[in-house]
C-alpha cells in the first residue's frame, strides 16, 4: 500500500458507521430500541450502501445519510423526520407513507420514487430529480422544492401549500390534478401562484394568510453509535489491539511524511499501478504524475489531492471524495467515478475518454479542454463547471445537469459538431463568446 498507517483510518467525514449499519439490516429490534432510548442522536450513514434494503418501519429520525444508496430499498412507513438524505440515490424506490418533515434532501436523485402519501412538510427539495416520481396525497407544505425536476412527476392531490418551485424545471409536465395550491405557494417564475394559475394546472386553489419564506432546520453533525461492552457483539470492541499492517511497498507514516518526501524526492517515479486503497484517508496527497493506472480509490477521501499528470486510466474511484482535487492533465481513460464528489476539481485537459461519470458531482469544476469522448454523464451534476472547448463527442448525457455551465463554441457536443449558444440555453448553460 501506498501510506503505512493509511489502512487504518477511515474518511469520517463521510463514512458509515459500520456498526449501525449491520444493526440497521441485521438486528432490527435491537435498533429501535437504541433509537428510541436517545431519538435526538443524529447516526452516521454517511455513503452507505443499502442498495434494495428492506427498511420499512425503520426510524431513521436524524439519521445522516449523506450520499448513501437507497436505490430501490423498501422505505415504506420509514420514519425520516429530520434525516439528512443530501446528494442521495434513492432511485426507484418505496416510500409510501414515509415521514420525512424536516428532512434535508438536497440534490437527492429520486426518480421513479413511488410516494404515495409521503410527508416532506418543511423538507428542503432544493435542486432534487423527481423525475416520473409517484408523490400523489404527499403532504409538501412548506417545502423547498426550488431548482427540482418535476418531468412527468405525479403530484395528484398533493398538499402544496406554501411549497416553493421557484425555478423548477418541467413543473408545466408534472400532474398537478386535484393538488391544493395557496397563494404561498411560489411558482418557478418566482410569483405567488394564483387562482387562475391553479386552474390553469387543474389545482385546487386556497387562499390563507401571507407567509414569509419559512426557515428550513439545519441537521446535525452525525456520531458513531456507543459500542456494548460484551465482548462477543456484533462488532468487535474498539479498544481491540489494530490488525497488523500489511506489508507495504513504501513504508510512509502517514500524507505529511509521504508529502514532504515527495517534496525532497521531486524526481522520484511512483509506480503504484493496481493499487488497493479503498476507504483511506488521503486528503491532499501528492500524487502529481504518478503511474496508478487500475488503482482502487473507492470511498476514499482525496479532497484537495495533486494528482495532476498522473497516469490513473482505468481506475476506481466510486464514491471517493475528491473536492478540489488536482486532475488537470491527468489520464483517466476508462476511470470510474460513479457517484464521485468532485465539487470545484480542476479536470482541464484531463483525458476522461470512455470515463463513467455516472452520478458524479462536478458542480463548479473546472473541465477545459477537457476529453470526455464517449464518456458516460448519465445523472451528473456540471452545474457551473467550465466545459470551455471540452470534447464531448459520443458523450451520453441523459439528465445530465448542466445549469450555469459554462459552454464555448468550441465545445464539441455528442453529435461531434460545435456548440451553439441555442444549445446551451436550452439546457440551462452559458453560451460564452471568446
Amino acid at each position: 500500500m501506498l501510506l503505512a498507517a493509511c489502512s487504518a483510518l477511515s474518511a469520517t467525514g463521510y463514512a458509515a458507521d459500520p456498526y449501525a449499519v449491520r444493526l440497521l439490516m441485521d438486528k432490527r429490534d435491537e435498533w429501535q430500541s437504541i433509537r428510541q432510548s436517545d431519538p435526538s442522536l443524529t447516526v452516521d450513514l454517511n455513503k452507505a450502501k443499502l442498495e434494495d434494503a428492506d427498511l420499512k418501519d425503520a426510524n431513521l429520525m436524524n439519521v445522516s445519510l449523506i450520499r448513501a444508496e437507497l436505490s430501490g430499498a423498501n422505505l415504506n412507513r420509514a420514519k425520516l423526520q429530520q434525516s439528512n438524505l443530501a446528494m442521495a440515490f434513492i432511485k426507484k424506490a418505496d416510500l409510501k407513507d414515509a415521514d420525512l418533515s424536516g428532512a434535508s434532501l438536497a440534490k437527492a436523485n429520486l426518480k421513479n420514487s413511488f410516494m404515495k402519501g409521503a410527508s416532506f412538510r418543511m423538507a428542503n427539495l432544493q435542486d432534487v430529480n423527481l423525475r416520473w416520481a409517484v408523490l400523489e396525497d404527499a403532504d409538501l407544505s412548506g417545502a423547498n422544492l426550488s431548482g427540482s425536476v418535476l418531468f412527468e412527476a405525479n403530484l395528484q392531490n398533493a398538499n402544496l401549500k406554501g411549497a416553493s418551485f421557484k425555478g423548477a424545471t418541467f413543473l408545466a409536465l408534472a400532474d398537478l390534478s386535484g393538488a391544493l395550491v395557496s397563494n404561498n405557494t411560489i411558482t418557478p417564475s418566482g410569483e405567488r401562484a394564483t387562482g387562475s394559475w391553479a386552474s390553469i394546472h387543474k389545482a385546487r386553489f386556497f387562499r390563507e394568510t401571507d407567509m414569509t419564506s419559512p426557515v428550513y432546520p439545519v441537521q446535525a453533525e452525525p456520531a458513531f453509535l456507543p459500542r456494548p461492552s460484551t465482548k462477543n457483539h456484533l462488532h468487535a470492541d474498539k479498544s481491540a489491539p489494530p490488525a497488523k499492517p500489511k506489508p507495504q511497498e513504501l513504508l510512509v507514516e502517514d500524507v505529511a511524511s509521504w508529502n514532504e518526501m515527495r517534496s525532497n524526492n521531486p524526481g522520484m517515479p511512483v509506480d503504484l499501478k493496481a493499487e488497493k486503497l479503498e476507504d483511506v484517508e488521503l486528503k491532499g496527497v501528492n500524487l502529481q504524475r504518478a503511474s496508478m493506472a487500475g488503482a482502487d480509490f473507492e470511498d476514499a477521501n482525496l479532497d484537495d489531492a495533486i494528482m495532476e499528470g498522473g497516469d490513473f486510466s482505468a481506475a476506481n474511484f466510486q464514491k471517493a471524495d475528491m473536492k478540489g482535487a488536482k486532475l488537470n492533465n491527468a489520464k483517466l481513460q476508462k476511470a470510474n467515478f460513479d457517484r464521485t464528489f468532485l465539487k470545484k476539481a480542476n479536470l482541464s485537459g484531463a483525458d476522461l475518454t470512455k470515463a463513467n461519470l455516472y452520478g458524479a458531482i462536478l458542480t463548479g469544476a473546472n473541465l477545459r479542454g477537457a476529453n470526455l469522448t464517449g464518456a458516460s454523464l448519465f445523472d451528473a451534476d456540471l452545474e457551473d463547471a467550465d466545459l470551455s472547448g471540452a470534447v464531448l463527442r459520443d458523450a451520453t448525457m441523459m439528465d445530465t445537469n448542466l445549469n450555469n455551465a459554462v459552454i464555448t463554441a468550441e465545445t464539441v457536443l455528442p453529435s461531434g459538431k460545435k456548440a451553439t449558444a441555442d444549445w446551451a440555453v436550452q439546457r440551462g448553460a452559458i453560451f460564452s463568446k471568446p
